[in-house]
C-alpha cells in the first residue's frame, strides 16, 4: 500500500467501496427477510451486518457528499 495515488484516484475508490457497501447491505437486509420467519438467530444476524454496512455507507457517503443528508436510509433519525 505504498502506491501515490492522485485525488481522483482515491476518490474512485472511495466509491467503489461505498457502492459495494450499499450492495452488501442489501443482500444481508434480504438475508434477514427471508430468515425472520424460520431462523431468528439467523435473522438477527443479518441485522447486524446489514446495519454495519449502513455505518461504513454512512461514512463514505460523508465524504464523498459532505454535509448532505443520507438518502432513503431507515436508520436512527435524530430528534430535536
Amino acid at each position: 500500500m505504498t502506491d501515490v495515488v492522485d485525488a481522483d484516484e482515491l476518490l474512485r475508490r472511495i466509491r467503489r467501496g461505498r457502492d459495494r457497501a450499499a450492495e452488501q447491505e442489501q443482500v444481508w437486509r434480504e438475508r434477514e427477510r427471508t430468515l425472520a420467519a424460520t431462523d431468528p438467530d439467523g435473522a438477527r444476524d443479518a441485522s447486524v451486518r446489514a446495519r454495519a454496512y449502513e455505518a461504513v455507507l454512512c461514512a463514505l457517503e460523508e465524504i464523498v457528499n459532505p454535509g448532505r443528508p443520507p438518502s432513503g436510509q431507515d436508520g436512527v433519525k435524530q430528534v430535536t
